[in-house]
């Protein structure tokens, strides 16, 4: 896989949440709002970017007004998606997002396949297809080509001790993993699952395309947040903000909600009486790095009639989170 290029920069914050609520304010509904972001959100990585050779999946090509009408109605009536969701246990937003891409691809027709694993024996599992499509515009002997694609939902926080920031210094908020790490794992294994006997056994024919469609949300400290775009991401990405606990008080802000995991996907709206003062939002951090180092990610609430609605997000670190995550990144 190419190696991605150096700068010494980032993107500046843009307002994603604004535009996302003047589209989409009219949604109530939680799970259909979590839709219409992934429909609507920038993808994470600029497909045209020479390292991806071509190989990145986008949603724009089935969007348009019938789809701004299908969510309407799936809004007024959300019992079939809700069914949908209850049928599965899940903690992971991985999991979630992937059932409500399903739940896009299944309406739209072209979904042959979601999560079909591809097994040597009955104990060796060699992978899993995140997606089988069935594409139109590309024949295969006169029907529509079978495409494969990898999905991923990533949020990540730049690392800001090394003096260039690439997709290395990109590392997930538990310190499991990097931007990096995840794309190479990506393209160099999981979308050359197609070209195994044992999956093409299971395929009713050769796929045509395999590529990689991948959301998210970008964290950068403030000190980053001037900087220009590292070669190979979006620019205008979903981003936020990353700060210390110690640098809570320099939030210039006065309404804030906590954003349980499975609450990161749509910029968050909810009824006043859900958001916190700054003090509250102190008290509760603290407890939560008392026993856990995880970070937190927290919303800026702005009053919306009888509701609040996020501006912009960012994670709270622990204070040691910075010392650590320059370890782990160059310890990588």
């Amino acid at each position: 896989m190419p190696k991605y290029g150096e700068v010494h920069a980032v993107p500046e914050a843009m307002p994603f949440q604004r535009g996302f609520h003047a589209r989409r304010g009219h949604l109530l509904d939680r799970h259909v709002r979590d839709m219409a972001w992934l429909l609507d959100s920038p993808d994470l990585l600029d497909s045209t970017a020479p390292p991806w050779q071509g190989r990145i999946a986008s949603l724009t090509p089935y969007l348009g007004p019938a789809v701004d009408h299908w969510l309407q109605q799936l809004d007024r009536d959300p019992s079939a998606l809700h069914e949908l969701i209850a049928k599965h246990a899940f903690n992971r937003l991985g999991r979630y997002s992937e059932l409500l891409l399903a739940f896009f691809l299944h309406h739209l027709g072209i979904l042959h396949a979601h999560g079909l694993q591809v097994r040597a024996g009955k104990n060796e599992t060699l992978g899993e297809f995140d997606f089988l499509l069935w594409d139109h515009d590309r024949q295969s002997d006169g029907a529509p080509g079978l495409v494969h694609w990898e999905f991923a939902t990533k949020y990540y926080l730049l690392e800001q001790g090394d003096a260039a920031a690439r997709f290395e210094t990109l590392v997930g908020p538990n310190l499991a993993d990097t931007l990096g790490a995840k794309m190479r794992k990506i393209f160099e294994r999981q979308l050359a699952l197609s070209q195994h006997p044992a999956a093409q056994a299971l395929l009713p024919q050769p796929v045509i395309a395999a590529q990689a469609l991948i959301k998210g949300w970008l964290f950068y400290c403030v000190q980053d947040q001037d900087r220009s775009p590292i070669p190979g991401l979006s620019a205008d990405h979903c981003k936020g903000f990353w700060r210390p606990l110690a640098e809570l008080d320099e939030i210039e802000h006065d309404s804030f909600l906590i954003l349980p995991r499975l609450h990161w996907l749509a910029p968050a709206r909810e009824l006043l009486d859900a958001c916190v003062d700054r003090e509250k939002l102190g008290h509760s951090l603290q407890e939560h790095f008392a026993q856990d180092s995880l970070p937190v990610m927290i919303a800026l609430m702005e009053r919306d009639g009888a509701y609040a609605v996020e501006i912009e997000r960012g994670f709270i670190v622990p204070d040691d989170w910075t010392r650590r995550a320059g370890q782990f990144v160059r310890s990588d």
